[in-house]
């Protein structure tokens, strides 16, 4: 119940930002809040930071020095007697226990850690907001049939909730076997009930707003009124919500490559897998471990940055 009512908490709380940052400020959301952005640390360092990560996930492939995969320092290591080769100058991360070049992997196992992240959060979020968008209406405009789909929703929704994201994307995974498509499914399946609770208690919010009630004075269709009129004004706080979502769903998607349900490829440079590999090597080469450790670190810490810096610019009582 506590992991429940934790969550429920701050989505129910992010879903409200609209309606508070409208009241106080009278002027248009998103323009109000950019110009706060603009003057915040955290926001600034969080975009130069996912900036810098998507430039070399895009850029990654074809500025490596070396190929990816390719074994050409093999005789220089040998792991079985704990011999491995540092950073030097045509390795700049040194080079992993089969003799690839740690920095080329790296680099183009950015794009596949990216690519991971982005497509399990757009999982999330469109079939969430599809949930969500429909409790929303059924509870908004439904009357006593839709309050009580809504109430149906919204219990399963909460089952969901209550199980640990982590141990739910695990499950999911195993039963589904390994593959990069099961990390993506198994990662978006956990944000499902975050983004339809949120667009729900979004909708919710801007149920009660007069502009609504207008609109049902004047006979407009409450299909027109949802879908024109209430979701528009409820998109604001699920935005949020993806940015800070990807931050968890490039940490989980790396969990779950970490423990082996990820491509079964392991010549394929993903960071989760990276990280795996290198478990082996740690006492004599920790360095292995290090930098894609670093990667998913950095990359998650810039999209959380990113994400609270928005929330806090929507929300006035955390503005101070």
């Amino acid at each position: 119940m506590t992991i429940l009512t934790n969550k429920a908490d701050k989505i129910d709380r992010l879903a409200e930002l609209t309606q508070s940052s409208e009241a106080v400020t009278g002027t248009s959301l998103w323009r109000e809040a950019f110009r706060r952005m603009r003057s915040s640390k955290m926001a600034i360092i969080g975009a130069v930071i996912i900036g810098a990560f998507v430039l070399v996930a895009i850029i990654g492939p074809w500025v490596a020095p070396h190929g990816a995969t390719a074994q050409n320092w093999r005789s220089e290591v040998f792991p079985n007697q704990g011999k491995f080769v540092g950073m030097r100058g045509e390795n700049w991360f040194g080079l992993d226990h089969l003799g690839r070049d740690m920095f080329s992997r790296w680099l183009v196992g950015a794009r596949q850690t990216l690519l991971v992240g982005v497509v399990s959060m757009l999982i999330g979020l469109i079939v969430g907001a599809l949930v969500g968008v429909l409790s929303g209406a059924a509870a908004t405009l439904g009357g006593k049939a839709g309050q009580r789909v809504d109430t149906v929703i919204m219990r399963f929704t909460d089952i969901m909730l209550s199980l640990p994201s982590l141990l739910l994307a695990v499950s999911i995974a195993a039963v589904l076997g390994q593959s990069l498509t099961t990390v993506m499914i198994a990662v978006g399946v956990v944000q499902i009930p975050i983004f339809a609770r949120l667009l729900r208690g979004s909708m919710l919010v801007q149920g009660g707003a007069d502009y609504v009630l207008a609109a049902k004075a004047v006979g407009i269709r409450r299909k027109r009124i949802v879908l024109t009129q209430i979701l528009p004004n409820s998109l604001s706080p699920v935005i949020v919500q993806a940015t800070l979502s990807l931050a968890t769903a490039i940490i989980e998607a790396a969990a779950l490559s970490y423990l082996g349900l990820g491509n079964p490829d392991p010549a394929v440079p993903e960071w989760g897998v990276m990280l795996s590999q290198a478990q082996r090597f740690f006492d004599n080469e920790p360095m292995m471990a290090a930098y894609p450790a670093i990667g998913i670190i950095i990359t998650a810490l810039g999209f959380t940055l990113l994400g609270e810096a928005m929330r806090e610019a929507l929300d006035p009582k955390l503005r101070g």
